[in-house]
């Protein structure tokens, strides 16, 4: 990965019982061993409709009304429920769905109605125009989406039986669908009174899918989606809309910090919520691991430090993944309010969307938001150790068997070509040639992704301690500059010390002797002065040379 920095951009660079075999074989053989007794999905459905003919006054049917099946259940001890909707004159009715309850014999038990009321309407034919109901509908998606210039409007009313809302009326159910600026799908449902023109109810209709992906380095992953239509797309209406799109391997056009042009960012779709194939052949499955890492960097930071979204303002980011030709980086860019990640060389580097990475540039959107480390000099490493510090953690709370925790930055990505197993190791920095262990007058000199060491090491020795040991299956052995033994807190405490002291104490222009006191006094703010805690952060500390 390229370790270069560019203006406004920031990189990662039995107990048994005995039997005889031949009890086991009569078992076996024995038909009551396999039959299944329940009644079929056919057999439920044909007593339900001998029960809607006897009862067809109790559920409120008449013969301007008629019934067709959505569901079936029928339970172990034979009992049946079979769900219908409902029709008036051939419209739909809203409302007017309801379920049959048979006992195991198939004979009527009972029924549940989303609504009660009988239907008559005195005529079907609307006096509010379709191309009307549409104008209201996208007028009312526009609405929803202030201050937003929505793309691509387009709106599909349908003439329905309002049954939901007090007495049955005839409506228009509008979906208004669109995209917005970033190009996520955008939608809402506005239902119309066909008689009068006004509105009856309007409710967002982007459904929310879990579908799974088959990532190039975190295995089969959950996906939250979003349905549209007949397809799906890369998009988490869970998390702010974060979205992953594909850059088509084009890159963008910027000057002086300034984007003439930016690559294009298509959103990936797919026909059956199955995303990719764990390998780089299919493009999808890079996707699946930016948006994988993404959602639990998202989760990382909500469920343990409280954060909603990497500004706080429960907005999501994006991905941009296939940037660049065979580009060995991925970044993030306070401009786009995004990342980005390059497929590598295939000899260096792998596609760089690793889990790790993922948390590593998320973190820097929340370290722009909050501390806004500036990126050069002692400051620039600490922006990015603290990367590398949440990002780890995100690793360690993802708790993916594919990519275990670990204390090693980017060892997915890296190959053989790169000459070593990882970009960066937080027991010992200096492993990589190039990281400082310890702090010295010259640090601020180094390249910010080697001055970063000296609090990467900090951040390893206060969470696990110092010499050596075994973590997950890797081999560790941190030294001290002072000789010290540190004994370690846990990564829980590691992560909320550094968490509180970036958001409440550090600045723009915090040093590594700023960055002492700053966790100081979020120990203090956490523990108390003098506790366990507080004192193995000055210790930890003081065995990098930081004093």
């Amino acid at each position: 990965m390229s370790r270069t920095r560019n203006t406004r951009a920031s990189r990662l660079a039995t107990a048994g019982v005995a039997v005889t075999s031949a009890t086991l074989l009569a078992a076996a053989l024995s038909p009551a061993a396999h039959a299944d007794t329940r009644p079929t999905r056919a057999a439920a459905i044909e007593n339900a409709a001998q029960a809607l003919a006897q009862y067809a006054g109790t559920l409120g049917l008449t013969s301007t009304e008629g019934t067709s099946v959505r569901d079936v259940v029928v339970d172990k001890n034979g009992t049946q429920h079979v769900r219908y909707d409902r029709t008036y004159r051939q419209l739909p009715v809203l409302g007017g769905d309801f379920v049959v309850h048979l006992k195991p014999n198939g004979s009527y038990r009972g029924a549940d109605r989303a609504t009660r009321g009988e239907i008559s309407l005195a005529s079907v034919v609307p006096n509010i125009s379709a191309p009307k109901a549409a104008d209201l509908a996208v007028n009312a998606l526009r609405a929803a989406n202030l201050g937003d210039a929505l793309k691509q409007v387009r709106a599909k009313p349908q003439l329905v039986v309002d049954a939901l809302h007090g007495t049955p009326k005839l409506a228009w159910r509008t979906n208004a669908v669109g995209k917005d600026s970033l190009g996520n799908p955008v939608a809402r449902t506005v239902l119309t009174d066909a008689r009068t023109g006004a509105r009856i109810d309007a409710w967002d209709s982007i459904e929310t899918a879990t579908g799974d992906g088959q990532s190039l380095y975190s295995g089969t992953v959950p996906l939250q989606t979003t349905q549209s239509g007949s397809s799906y797309n890369l998009t988490d209406p869970t998390r702010g809309n974060t979205f992953t799109g594909d850059a088509a391997n084009k890159t963008d056009l910027c000057i002086f910090g300034i984007c003439i042009s930016r690559a294009p960012n298509t959103v990936f779709t797919d026909a059956d919520n199955h995303w990719g194939t764990g390998a780089t052949s299919d493009r999808a499955s890079a996707a699946v691991d930016a948006q994988y890492g993404t959602n639990e960097t998202w989760d990382y930071y909500k469920n343990v430090h409280g954060r909603n979204g990497i500004a706080g303002d429960g907005k999501g980011s994006y991905n941009r993944v296939h940037y660049g030709n065979s580009y060995n980086n991925a970044f993030w860019d306070d401009s786009c309010f995004c990342m980005t990640y390059g497929d590598g060389d295939g000899t260096t580097f792998g596609p760089l969307v690793a889990l790790d990475v993922a948390g590593h540039e998320m973190t820097h959107g929340v370290t722009s938001k909050t501390a806004a480390l500036t990126y050069s000099g002692e400051s620039g490493g600490l922006n990015e150790a603290t990367s590398d510090i949440l990002g780890t953690l995100v690793e360690w709370y993802a708790n993916n068997s594919s990519d275990p925790g670990d204390y090693l930055i980017g060892e997915k990505i890296v190959r053989s070509g790169f000459g070593k197993t990882a970009l960066r190791y937080m027991d010992q920095p200096s492993k990589d040639g190039s990281s400082a262990d310890y702090w010295s007058s010259s640090v601020g000199n180094l390249d910010v992704h080697y001055s970063s060491g000296v609090a990467n090491h900090f951040a390893y020795l206060l969470a696990e301690g110092s010499g050596a040991k075994t973590i997950n299956g890797v081999s560790y052995n941190s030294p001290t500059y002072n000789g010290s033994t540190v004994t370690g807190i846990g990564r829980d405490k590691l992560g909320a010390i550094w968490y509180r002291a970036l958001t409440v104490y550090m600045t723009s222009s915090t040093n590594y002797a700023g960055a002492r006191t700053a966790t100081l006094n979020a120990a203090k703010d956490l523990y108390g002065a003098g506790s366990a805690e507080y004192n193995a952060v000055a210790a930890a500390w003081s065995a990098v040379n930081v004093n």
